[in-house]
C-alpha cells in the first residue's frame, strides 16, 4: 500500500482544483524501481512497484446535467472569428446571421449551414478604442423596419476623453451585405470614467423603442454613484425613440419615460441602480424585459426590469446590502434570481426560449456564467423561480444571440466560434458516488490513508487557500502516459483523476489541530475536465458530494486575533466553476508541471525527486532527463535562500497567472507567467486601467515602492479590488510580504 513518510507533511500548495468527474474503475498507477542520484537520497527505493487502481468508483460517463449540446453555427466555415460578443440576425433577411467582433467589426455569413466563409458588413476599428478589455464594439440593433430603410444600431466604445467613451450611433446598409462608414449619425455620447462596466447591449422592444444598456463605469465598487444619479446615463436601462426627433438630439423621448419632466433627471432613463448589465432581451411572448447584471464579489442577479425600477446598486448587490451610506436610496426591486461567487463570477443575460428545436425548454430563461462556464434553464411564475436547471458547460460564452425562428446561438469569446443550442437523447450512466467512502479515494477515512496505486504529490509554488493544508494524489487510467513537456501545460490521457484534500487548522498555524474541510476531485471526461466536491462532515466520518456551490463557517482560534478567534468563511465552489481557476490557457490542470513537481518528496520507500521517480516508473510518455537540476523549477516561495525575485515570480505564476497571460480570461494584457521577462509582463512602470485600489497616483508596480503598486494592493485587501476576486477572501500575509520585498527590491 502506498503512503507517506509522517513526517512529510502533504499540504503546501493551494491549487484551487475545482470539482471533477472521475474515471473508470480499472484504473493502474505504475510504479517502477527506483535508483540513486539526483536529488534522492542515495540508494532510496521512492515508489514501489506497480499497483493497479481498482477501488475508485468514478464512472468515466458521469451524469451531464441536462439534455442540451452545442455545435457549431456555421460547420464549414473556415476560420475563426475574432473576439465575437454577439449574433443576431436582421428582420427580413432570414437567410443572414451577423456576428459582432469586439475589435470593430461586423461579419455576416449568408447561408450558414453551408457558408464556407464570411463578408465583412461594417467595420470601425477605426473609431473603436483599441484597450479592449470590456470595451470595444459591443452591440448591434437592427430597426424593427430595416427591410425598408436598411437602418441599424451600435454601441461602441471610442477612446475614452472628458465628453467622450461610449457612443450610441445608427449606420445605414449599402447593399445586403455591406454598410456605409460614413453614414454614422451620433444619437448618445457619454463619458466612460474606467475601462469597465461599459454595457453595450442595445435592443428595440416591442414598442419600436431603442434600449440601451449602460454599466456604472466602474472601476471596483464604483466610487462614485453613478448608478443611483438620475443625473447620469451611468448605471441605467436607458429608453429613445428613434422615429421621431427632439429638437437638438437625434431622437426622441419617449413620453412615458418614467422621469420626464423630473428635475434633475435626464429623460432617456427607464430603469437604474444596475452595476453592469452587459446583455438584456425582450421575451417574444409577452415582451418582458430579462436582464443579467454582473455583480462585484457578492451575487450575480437576474432581473425582470420594469419601467421605472430601481435596482439597487451600489446600496446593493443583488439582495445583499453593499454600501451603508446608500441603504436610503430605495425602495430596491428584488432580484428574480441571484447566485453567490462559488457558482459563479460573471453573468451572461440570454434570453427566453421560443424556438420549436428543444421543446422542454419551452419558456426557460436560458443564460450562462462567462467565467465559471455554466449554461442554465430557469423557469418562473413570473414572481417566483420555480427551478434552475444546469443545461451545459461552456466555458467562455460572451453573449447569446436568437436567429430569424429563435433558435439559440451562443458567442464563444476566446474560442472565436459560434454554435447553436440543440436538444440531444439522453445517456444512461453508472451510479455517482456520493460520499467519500463511496469513491474508494482512501482506504482509512480515519487516517486518510490512500487506496492503492494513488500516487501522492507535493509542488514548490502553493496556491493560497485561505490557510489551509492540502494533500494531493494522482490516479492515471490503465496503463496510460503523462504527455510530459519540460515547460509547458502536460498532456493527461482520458480518465485521469486528480484528488485534493483541504484541511483547516482549527488553531491558526498549527497543522496538528486541522479538520477536513472539503475533498474536490478532478477527471478528465470526454467532455473535458470536470470537477466535483465533497464536503467534510462535521464529526469528520464522510464526505458528501454537493449538488452546487456550499459555505461553511469554521472558528479558528488566534492569539493575535480580537478575543482571540475569528470565524472563517470557507467557500464550497460549484461544479462548473472550476473553469474560473482551471483555464484553458493555462492547460486546465495547475500543479502538475515540471517547474511545480521538480522537488524532493518522502515516498514510502525513501525521498527522490518526483521527475525523477515518475520518470522511472513510467508515468511519462517521454524520458525525463535524469538529472533533475537540468529541468525547470520553481524556487520552494518558503525558502528564504532562493533569491527573492524568483520566490516572487514562482508566487504570481502559481497564484494569478492561470488567468493573466496570453489567452487568459483576464481583461487586462497583464502576463504573470515566471517564464516571460520583466519587460513582457505589461507590469513594471503599467498606469492601471481598471482603478486605483485607493492609491494616489499608482502604478501597477512602482519599483522600490510596493505601498502604490496596486499589484501589491489588490493582493492585500479583503474588499471590491481583492485579487484573486474568487476563491480567496483572506490576506495571504506571508505571500503579500513576498511581493512587496520583490517590488521593494526594484523588479
Amino acid at each position: 500500500m502506498l503512503g507517506t513518510s509522517p513526517e512529510v507533511p502533504m499540504s503546501r500548495l493551494r491549487s484551487v482544483i475545482l470539482p471533477s468527474i472521475l474515471a473508470p474503475a480499472c484504473l493502474a498507477i505504475v510504479f517502477g524501481a527506483i535508483g540513486c542520484g539526483g536529488g534522492g537520497t542515495s540508494g532510496a527505493v521512492g515508489l514501489g512497484p506497480r499497483v493497479p487502481v481498482s477501488a475508485l468508483t468514478f464512472p468515466l460517463a458521469a451524469p451531464k446535467p441536462g439534455s442540451v449540446a452545442a455545435v457549431d453555427a456555421f460547420p464549414l466555415l473556415t476560420g475563426n472569428f475574432d473576439l465575437p460578443v454577439f449574433v443576431t440576425t436582421a428582420p427580413g433577411d432570414d437567410g443572414r446571421l451577423f456576428v459582432v467582433e469586439q475589435r470593430g467589426r461586423i461579419r455576416v455569413i449568408e447561408n450558414p449551414a453551408q457558408a464556407t466563409s464570411y463578408t465583412t458588413f461594417l467595420d470601425i476599428t477605426d473609431r473603436v478604442t483599441t484597450g479592449l478589455g470590456e470595451d470595444g464594439l459591443l452591440g448591434l440593433a437592427f430597426d424593427p423596419d430595416y427591410a425598408t430603410n436598411g437602418r441599424f444600431y451600435v454601441n461602441y466604445v471610442a477612446p475614452r476623453s472628458a465628453t467622450q467613451g461610449t457612443i450610441v450611433s445608427r449606420f445605414e446598409r449599402t447593399s445586403a451585405t455591406s454598410a456605409d462608414p460614413a453614414s454614422e449619425v451620433v444619437l448618445l455620447r457619454y463619458a466612460q470614467p474606467h475601462a469597465i462596466h461599459s454595457g453595450g447591449m442595445l435592443a428595440f422592444g416591442p414598442d419600436g423603442c431603442l434600449y440601451v444598456a449602460s454599466g456604472d463605469g466602474g472601476s471596483g465598487g464604483e466610487p462614485v454613484t453613478h448608478a443611483l444619479d438620475l443625473g447620469s446615463w451611468l448605471g441605467k436601462v436607458l429608453r429613445i425613440d428613434v422615429r421621431t426627433t427632439t429638437p437638438g438630439l437625434a431622437y426622441g423621448i419617449p413620453p412615458t419615460n418614467p422621469f420626464v419632466g423630473a428635475i434633475g433627471a435626464r429623460p432617456e432613463i427607464y430603469a437604474y441602480g444596475l452595476r453592469n448589465p452587459w446583455r438584456f432581451s425582450f421575451d417574444r411572448v409577452g415582451g418582458a424585459l430579462w436582464l443579467g447584471d454582473v455583480g462585484q464579489n457578492e451575487r450575480e442577479e437576474i432581473d425582470v426590469v420594469t419601467r421605472g425600477g430601481n435596482y439597487g446598486w451600489k446600496a446593493r448587490e443583488g439582495s445583499v446590502p453593499h454600501t451603508a451610506s446608500e441603504q436610503g436610496r430605495g425602495p430596491f426591486i428584488e432580484p428574480l434570481h441571484e447566485y453567490d461567487h462559488g457558482t459563479g463570477s460573471c453573468i451572461i443575460g440570454g434570453y427566453v426560449y421560443r424556438g420549436r428545436a428543444m421543446p422542454s425548454l419551452e419558456g426557460a430563461y436560458i443564460y450562462a456564467d462567462y467565467a465559471a462556464g455554466q449554461v442554465w434553464a430557469l423557469s418562473s411564475d413570473g414572481a417566483h423561480v420555480t427551478s434552475n436547471v444546469e443545461l451545459i458547460n461552456l466555458p467562455g460564452v460572451s453573449s447569446f444571440g436568437e436567429d430569424a425562428d429563435g433558435e439559440l446561438l451562443v458567442c464563444r469569446h476566446k474560442l472565436g466560434r459560434i454554435q447553436r443550442l440543440v436538444s440531444k437523447a439522453a445517456t444512461a450512466s453508472a451510479p455517482f458516488p456520493q460520499t467519500i467512502s463511496a469513491s474508494g479515494i482512501y482506504a482509512n477515512l480515519e487516517t486518510l490513508e490512500p487506496s492503492a496505486g494513488l500516487v501522492p504529490y507535493d509542488v514548490n509554488a502553493p496556491l493560497w487557500s485561505d490557510g489551509a493544508e492540502k494533500d494531493r494524489y494522482l490516479a492515471l487510467p490503465g496503463v496510460e502516459r503523462i504527455g510530459w513537456r519540460a515547460d509547458d501545460a502536460w498532456a493527461f490521457p482520458l480518465g485521469t483523476v486528480l484528488v485534493k484534500t483541504f484541511r483547516l487548522p482549527r488553531v491558526r498555524g498549527v497543522e496538528s489541530t486541522a479538520i477536513r474541510v472539503e475533498t474536490r476531485v478532478l477527471l478528465l471526461s470526454p467532455d473535458g475536465w470536470e470537477g466535483y466536491s465533497y464536503r467534510w462532515r462535521d464529526d469528520q466520518s464522510d464526505a458528501d458530494l454537493l449538488a452546487g456551490s456550499d459555505t461553511r463557517a469554521i472558528t479558528v482560534l488566534d492569539e493575535s486575533a480580537p478575543g482571540g478567534a475569528y470565524e472563517q468563511t470557507w467557500r464550497f465552489p460549484s461544479r462548473g466553476a472550476c473553469t474560473s481557476c482551471h483555464t484553458a490557457a493555462a492547460g486546465f490542470v495547475l500543479g502538475l508541471t515540471t517547474r511545480q513537481l521538480n522537488r524532493d518528496f518522502a515516498y514510502g520507500g525513501g525521498v527522490d525527486n518526483q521527475l525523477r521517480a515518475w520518470n522511472r516508473a513510467g508515468l511519462f510518455d517521454a524520458g525525463v532527463p535524469i538529472n533533475p537540476a537540468w529541468l525547470p523549477a520553481h524556487p520552494l516561495t518558503s525558502d528564504a535562500s532562493a533569491p527573492i525575485a524568483a520566490r516572487a515570480r514562482a508566487y504570481l505564476d502559481a497564484n494569478c497567472a492561470m488567468c493573466h497571460r496570453p489567452g487568459g480570461p483576464a481583461i487586462t494584457a497583464i502576463d504573470l507567467r515566471s517564464t516571460v521577462t520583466v519587460g513582457a509582463m505589461n507590469l513594471v512602470g503599467v498606469a492601471p486601467r481598471f482603478g486605483d485600489v485607493g492609491l494616489a497616483s499608482p502604478l501597477l508596480v512602482r519599483p522600490h515602492d510596493h505601498g502604490s503598486s496596486t499589484l501589491w494592493a489588490r493582493m492585500h485587501t479583503t474588499g471590491a479590488d481583492r485579487m484573486p476576486s474568487i476563491a480567496s477572501s483572506i490576506v495571504d500575509v506571508e505571500g503579500s510580504a513576498l511581493v512587496a520585498a520583490w517590488i521593494d527590491a526594484g523588479p
